[in-house]
């Protein structure tokens, strides 16, 4: 029996340079399904290579050597020896959801015979709801005052925040837009999410103010030539990044006193949580958040005891 390897101590890359040259080839080609195949974003691309890599490698310890050695067994056992390792039920549960994706595409690709991962079975990840802005918290950030002589990147910082709070769009979705992806007169932005999967989100009348000031007094101050298309810069004019954003949303919420430290993705919640409490179905919330499936959208937002006490008493006979 090969002794218990922790994979979380050895870089992915050297666990790649390591497989038997079979393995190490199956790995190139997934990689290239993904990314051109699957179109999925990079970050996905390494999560799944990287867990991938994980379990060709506790393959290789087992004296596997090609992908017809790659049995249910063999992932229940590299499961197992995860969580014996200290993963958590969220990290097995998702290095669970690679192997079965690897495995499928490994019987299309004639590697295996069989689709190994089509009967693994992992744990139900804790999911745990991220903090969020009451109404009141949300309401202050957004009337934080811009000073009386607002700088460009006053500006800039109060377009994102409106627009954060105003789409709940991902932070990734706004690093992306370009002027041309917001339609002013139906008052709409399109975004790409993951998977490149477009889609449309309307905005208010408070975004849209921003906005105007952003591209009338904010923007040209900034743009240089490889601001290109754009839709909101960086203090160098080049498309802002998601580092970036994430400072403005934690420094005006620093000003906020008594509120959460929150990220964009924390905007994104609040938003959509605010929208459900305000009576919004929950399948506009679902299209509005670009989710796929309705049951991320149901684990992704919770309504207010408030609003279910209002429900109740409206709906039940004997309330």
């Amino acid at each position: 029996m090969p002794s218990v390897h922790d994979p979380e101590r050895t870089g992915s890359a050297e666990l790649r340079a390591a497989l038997p040259p079979t393995l190490a080839a199956a790995i190139c080609d997934f990689e290239r399904h993904l990314r051109l195949e699957r179109n999925v974003s990079d970050h996905t691309v390494r999560a799944y290579t990287a867990d991938v890599v994980s379990l060709l490698d506790h393959l290789s310890r087992l004296g596997g050597r090609t992908i017809r050695s790659l049995d249910l067994r063999v992932l229940r056992s590299w499961l197992a020896a995860r969580r014996a390792g200290g993963s958590a039920r969220s990290s097995v549960a998702r290095r669970a959801a690679s192997a079965r994706t690897f495995t499928a595409w490994a019987r299309s690709a004639g590697l295996s015979e069989a689709d190994a991962g089509a009967l693994l079975v992992s744990p139900r990840a804790h999911r745990t709801l991220p903090p969020i802005l009451d109404r009141h918290d949300a309401a202050a950030l957004m009337a934080v005052p811009t000073p009386p002589d607002p700088t460009t990147l006053d500006r800039r910082d109060r377009v994102v925040l409106e627009l954060l709070y105003a789409t709940a769009i991902r932070v990734g979705e706004l690093v992306g837009a370009n002027i041309d992806d917001v339609d002013r007169g139906r008052r709409v932005i399109r975004v790409f999410g993951k998977g490149s999967k477009e889609r449309t989100v309307p905005y208010g009348l408070a975004a849209e103010r921003a906005i105007d000031d952003w591209l009338t007094n904010g923007r040209p101050a900034l743009a240089i030539a490889r601001s290109g298309a754009a839709l909101v810069l960086g203090a160098r004019g080049g498309r802002i990044d998601a580092r970036t954003v994430r400072s403005v949303v934690h420094r005006r919420l620093a000003a906020v006193a008594g509120a959460p430290d929150l990220g964009p993705h924390g905007l994104r919640h609040t938003a959509a949580t605010h929208l459900l409490d305000g009576g919004a179905d929950l399948r506009s919330v679902q299209e509005l958040l670009g989710h796929a499936s309705l049951a991320t959208t149901q684990i992704y937002t919770h309504v207010s005891v408030e609003r279910l006490r209002q429900t109740y008493v409206r709906a039940h006979p004997r309330a």
